[in-house]
């Protein structure tokens, strides 16, 4: 079974078509989550640095400041290879969340950054 959409429609065929994984995770409320935020942090920063991870945040609901859940957008090949990276999260491992797991097909939109060498700086749009 192949993890290509069978259903383009021919005018969305011309589009990007950059196929990225959606993890979004719900917290288990524990106290425990504390103990293995530390290890979950350096977990992500490793999948950035080794150019798994798109991107990934906190989901806020409107007016709230606790988040609710947190989503993950990785570069994989299939479910089975997302799923397997989603697995290795060591918040997933303790069971101090669950999560599901989207194919999101990128076909619009852009992608603003601005770096300034001399002062180290960043402006993402």
């Amino acid at each position: 079974m192949s993890d290509v959409p069978t259903d383009v429609h021919p005018i969305t065929a011309r589009l990007l078509g950059k196929e990225m994984y959606l993890v979004v995770a719900r917290p288990v409320r524990s106290p425990e989550i504390e103990k293995k935020l530390a290890d979950h942090i350096a977990h992500q920063i490793d999948m950035e640095r080794r150019g798994i991870m798109f991107a990934a945040g906190p989901l806020y609901a409107r007016g709230s400041e606790v988040p609710e859940a947190r989503m993950s957008i990785l570069r994989a090949n299939s479910f089975e290879e997302a799923e397997a990276l989603a697995n290795e999260d060591p918040l997933h491992k303790a069971g101090l969340r669950t999560f599901t797991l989207q194919k999101w097909r990128i076909n619009e939109g852009s992608l603003k950054i601005t770096v300034n060498f001399s002062d180290q700086s960043m402006k993402f749009d």
